[in-house]
């Protein structure tokens, strides 16, 4: 139960305090990435795959042992508990999404639009009000799987390292893994490895945002559109969301000055202000789910350890 002692503390932790505003351990890392890309990635093809997955390596493997080796046993619960909290995202995530929602809700929307610039890639310069709305809500549903569920299933797995793999892997994929010219093949790595350690988070998120809402269209559209995005991970996490709210989310949208046709996700209306708070709830009671989950998996393992 130490596992389930370590979550709910991080939760709190990450309820109360949000991300650190000075000195996380995440910013530090990514000025690190940030400066060792600029200086490694000279190469095309072959030869910058291989320098971007030893960069990777560099980068993440490192620190992820130094946490396997950190505390004896004794300490395993507090310490487990804030590496959780620092891989963790939940409050960060609902304080963006809302600073989105609310100037949306005032009818400000050159403000709401700004707001969204600073939580999505794409061009947010010609969005419409339901536009907003809908990005805002993609941001969740995916962030939802990145920020909590995926720490969460990887602390679970293997403890304290396996959330800061995650994480730390996670931070990588969002500032390498894009598709330009300039990251295409010294991001592949970044990418590719998280698409491996999202394989089964994605898919326990989808289903978990398919139990906390409408289940039979979250369920359908998971199985009929999941396949039609680019992404094997965000595609279950997007469809099952979206069919969760009853919202059809996704489509074209603008990134990196460039138009791409992405596939409409969900079935239902379009996305409104409201519906914001609506997938920071959903992704609220999913988490709830989560949390039960965890508790009956040490129940079952302390009754058999008996």
């Amino acid at each position: 139960m130490s596992t389930l002692a370590s979550v709910v503390l991080a939760l709190a932790l990450d309820a109360l305090l949000g991300e650190p505003r000075r000195w996380h351990p995440l910013v530090g890392f990514g000025r690190l990435a940030q400066a060792l890309e600029a200086r490694c990635n000279r190469h095309g093809n072959r030869l910058g795959r291989v320098t971007g997955l030893l960069c990777w390596a560099v980068l993440v493997l490192p620190p992820v042992a130094l946490c396997a080796l950190a505390l004896p046993a004794p300490a395993d619960t507090l310490f487990g508990a804030l590496v959780l909290y620092f891989a963790l995202g939940a409050r960060s995530l609902a304080e963006h999404a809302r600073a989105v929602a609310e100037p949306l809700l005032r009818g400000e929307l050159p403000a709401a639009r700004q707001a969204l610039s600073m939580i999505v890639s794409r061009d947010t310069t010609a969005l419409s009000e339901s536009g907003v709305a809908a990005a805002t809500c993609e941001s969740v549903l995916e962030n939802g799987n990145d920020a909590v569920f995926g720490a969460l299933f990887w602390f679970v797995v293997a403890g304290a390292p396996g959330a800061l793999l995650f994480r730390l892997a996670n931070t990588l994929d969002a500032m390498w893994g894009y598709r330009t010219p300039r990251l295409l093949h010294f991001g592949w790595a970044a990418a590719r490895l998280d698409d491996l350690l999202n394989l089964i988070p994605a898919r326990l998120t989808a289903l978990s945002y398919a139990l906390a809402g409408s289940c039979a269209n979250a369920l359908h559209c998971w199985h009929t559109q999941a396949a039609r995005h680019d992404s094997p991970n965000a595609g279950p996490v997007m469809a099952a969301g979206a069919g969760a709210l009853g919202l059809a989310l996704g489509g074209p949208a603008v990134y990196h000055g460039e138009l791409e046709q992405r596939p409409t996700l969900g079935r239902g209306r379009d996305a409104t202000p409201a519906d914001i708070d609506a997938a920071l709830r959903l992704t609220r009671r999913a988490l709830l789910l989560w949390l039960a989950a965890i508790t009956l998996g040490g129940l079952i393992a302390t009754r058999i350890g008996t």
